[in-house]
């Protein structure tokens, strides 16, 4: 028998619990929906804008893979230092510092000249999304009443959701209408709100964070995974360079050490005993699976879209506009239907629904009209992450105990990242894809049918992880 989940012992807020129809419960809600939203959306928008960097920029195909994963990496790499930094000095205040720094770097990346200028800005975009991201779903984890925390991560996945789906369509809107800068431009104004409303939200904290942070610890995360990124992007120009075999070794090595380092730390920043709750490391486990095919479909599919059917870049953010619809209103029902039966059940159909809409769009080609090719495909997945992404949530930060929220959040917010970036790294090396390919539409074509089918595959193998591995009494208490 599975032992049961380590209750808090240690407060984490000082604060009365909050109830989440409350003008209290509204304001945190305004706040981390905002917030994440304007991640989201700047993450899902910037797929649909590849093209136009690159023809404006003169990008290679690793360079468009680059504009993507520097800052997957930073965020990947530094997200549970940020949990940490929040459990410590306060949750709000670590997250709006997040907000201002992900704005500050916005608008950098908007006023880039070159790849090379546009890349660093996304790195450096990345580590404000590491301070701001975990700080979102710990506030909601360490303000709400416990009744109220599965809903409310509901609601926050269904309206946040909403502006990572909406980013394909906004997106198109901004390049066509004017310029891909806007994607980037478009987040300062936002910050100001988020900033602005910050002010109406509880402050939270674990009183028993103490002793130095684990410096070491987040040095070797970020190696590891910028040396196996680096690699595998590099390895589509050139799998023959020494540098490739390098920072491959460097990146496995450093990932190595960093476990050593975690287990013998007094201080880790990633607290081995968060895993010994095996729902806890098999829902970060279908995490990764299911947020890396996310990924890594997301871009084929957009690439696919615009290069071999010619779409406009509008035109391309539209055609999956019919999932935001799903998301909308099935996700806060999701989170409420977890509550009551609990979270297995959701947590392993979604995935396969979802790895469903994946085979679907395997056959995108411009063979068929936009409703027999895409639609179908579009609403599987809509349908699918609406159904899998609030219990899974819920499901990751109920087995962690209270005072760990931050981290826990951390924790998920960097293995969703992780498998993200090393989709979008891995998969072009994989389907042999490389250089210029992502604008010949016959070479693109047939990577990009094996690419879906890989991602269908790890959805599937998602769900079937949450199965095996998750109880429906985790949300309660």
């Amino acid at each position: 028998m599975t032992p049961s989940r380590t209750p808090s012992r240690t407060p984490s807020t000082t604060h009365e619990p909050v109830a989440l129809g409350t003008p209290a419960g509204r304001w945190l809600v305004l706040v981390t929906v905002l917030a994440s939203g304007m991640a989201f959306l700047d993450a899902t928008a910037v797929n649909v804008a590849l093209p136009s960097i690159g023809h404006e920029l003169g990008s290679s195909l690793s360079g468009l893979q680059w504009t993507v994963t520097a800052y997957t990496l930073t965020l990947a790499a530094l997200i549970l230092l940020g949990g940490s930094l929040g459990d410590r000095y306060g949750r709000r205040r670590v997250f709006l510092i997040g907000v201002c720094w992900f704005a500050a770097a916005s608008l950098v990346c908007g006023v880039a000249q070159t790849t090379s200028q546009l890349v660093v800005a996304r790195g450096v975009q990345g580590v404000g999304g590491a301070l701001l991201a975990p700080g979102s779903l710990a506030l909601i984890q360490s303000s709400f009443r416990p009744g109220d925390r599965a809903r409310a991560i509901g609601i926050w996945s269904s309206l946040a959701g909403i502006a990572g789906l909406a980013g394909p369509v906004l997106g198109g809107l901004l390049v066509d209408s004017a310029s891909w800068r806007l994607v980037f431009l478009l987040n300062v104004p936002v910050a100001v709100l988020v900033v602005l409303a910050g002010r109406h939200v509880p402050e939270s904290r674990d009183p028993d964070q103490q002793g130095r942070f684990d410096v070491l610890g987040a040095v070797l995360g970020a190696l590891a995974l910028g040396g196996i990124t680096y690699a595998l992007i590099t390895a589509g120009e050139d799998p023959h360079r020494p540098d490739v075999a390098a920072s491959g070794a460097v990146g496995l090595v450093a990932a190595a050490a960093f476990v050593l380092r975690e287990r013998r730390a007094v201080n880790p920043m990633l607290p081995p005993r968060v895993f010994a709750d095996r729902q806890f490391t098999g829902a970060n486990l279908a995490t990764l699976l299911i947020y890396g095919a996310l990924g890594g479909g997301s871009l084929f599919l957009v690439l696919q879209l615009e290069t071999v059917l010619g779409y406009a870049a509008t035109t391309a953010g539209a055609a999956l506009l019919p999932s935001i619809v799903l998301v909308t209103l099935l996700s806060a029902r999701a989170g409420a239907l977890a509550t009551r039966i609990g979270p297995r059940l959701p947590m392993t159909i979604g995935p396969l629904i979802t790895a469903a809409g994946a085979l679907w769009l395997t056959g995108v080609d411009g063979s068929a009209p936009y409703v027999v090719e895409v639609l179908p495909g579009s609403l599987l997945q809509g349908l699918g992450m609406a159904t899998t992404v609030a219990p899974l949530t819920a499901t990751v930060l109920a087995a962690a105990p209270d005072s760990l929220a931050g981290i826990a959040s951390g924790v998920n917010n960097a293995v969703a990242r992780a498998g993200q970036l090393l989709a979008v790294a891995a998969l072009p090396v994989a389907v042999g894809l490389s250089g210029a390919d992502y604008a010949r539409p016959a070479a693109f074509t047939s990577g990009y049918r094996t690419a879906m089918y890989v991602c269908a595959a790890l959805f599937a193998l998602g769900g079937a992880v949450s199965w095996a591995t998750i109880r429906n009494d985790v949300l309660q208490g």
